[in-house]
């Protein structure tokens, strides 16, 4: 018996999250307490490989790591592992590279690199899950995947979180409310002021914050000119967080009318505060008496 398109996107939403778990702890726990697990080790066998290479465990340190675990120990060849712009390094990391590695160090670190290879495969085989599960909405996808700033990988979890039907929300206003990327509401003495934002699906928020990231740097969008216009009065943080919620309104529209993303132009929003100030004008006219004509100049 086939499986329900609302299951499907539960079991995605389920391998999703645990994917996400594991890349937020590979990426800020795991990683960290790694490369500082790693630092404690070089000083006890006075290799000061960070002092020289930024990341110990990207591709070049990874690729030294594995070498001392295998039991190289000479710093010449060690220093030949290097990759781009670090082979311009090669002689302070010989010298970095020189110190008294023993048997119980390459274990110490044996360990860390496992732990990381696990992670990884983890992280590996649940992606697969969601691709498998999530092929059905392969449409969907490609719609999602012409929004600036959305990749697959954002496209899968967006339709894992919220689904392909858009009907359960009357509107892109009360979709964002939902996934809480919308400005709070505090009013006080009949002034409105700036509110907390609720807390609301960590998983559609991370994916929709690190797009907005992306988005906000692609020229002559309107997602660009959207993080500008916030950007002066807001700061930055909230650009971004405003770029989401452009972002998640434009998801809405994508998935409830079944079209590809249309570019606005850099000067969307100024064309619709244009528009707004007009529309105010005429109101405050009108409510003085006035009927009101417009005729664009000659």
């Amino acid at each position: 018996m086939p499986v329900a398109p609302l299951a499907q996107v539960d079991r995605a939403s389920d391998y999703e999250s645990e994917g996400q778990r594991f890349e937020s702890s590979r990426a800020h726990h795991t990683y960290s307490a790694a490369t500082t697990s790693c630092a404690k080790t070089f000083e006890d066998a006075g290799i000061k490989l960070a002092s020289v290479a930024s990341d110990v465990l990207g591709i070049s340190g990874r690729a030294m790591l594995e070498a001392l675990v295998q039991g190289t120990t000479d710093p010449v060849m060690l220093a030949e592992l290097a990759r781009g712009r670090l082979r311009g390094k090669l002689p302070a990391l010989r010298q970095a590279l020189a110190g008294r590695f023993r048997g119980h160090h390459a274990f110490l670190i044996g360990q860390l690199l496992a732990h990381l290879d696990y992670l990884d495969e983890a992280i590996g085989i649940l992606s697969g899950q969601v691709e498998t599960v999530i092929a059905p909405f392969a449409d969907a996808l490609t719609r999602l995947d012409s929004i600036p700033g959305i990749n697959q990988r954002t496209a899968e979890v967006i339709i894992a979180e919220i689904g392909v039907d858009m009907s359960a929300f009357p509107s892109a206003g009360h979709l964002a409310s939902w996934a809480a990327l919308c400005p709070g509401n505090h009013e006080s003495a009949g002034k409105h002021k700036s509110g907390k934002m609720r807390k609301g699906n960590r998983w559609l928020r991370t994916a929709l914050i690190e797009a907005a990231a992306g988005a906000s740097r692609v020229k002559n969008s309107a997602l660009q000119a959207r993080f500008r216009r916030v950007l002066r009065h807001r700061g930055p943080k909230k650009a971004v967080v405003a770029v989401a919620h452009a972002l998640l309104r434009a998801a809405y529209h994508v998935l409830a009318d079944h079209a590809i993303y249309r570019e606005l132009g850099a000067d969307y929003y100024d064309r619709q505060h244009g528009q707004r100030v007009t529309r105010r004008a005429i109101q405050l006219l009108e409510r003085q008496g006035y009927r009101v004509t417009l005729e664009p100049a000659a």
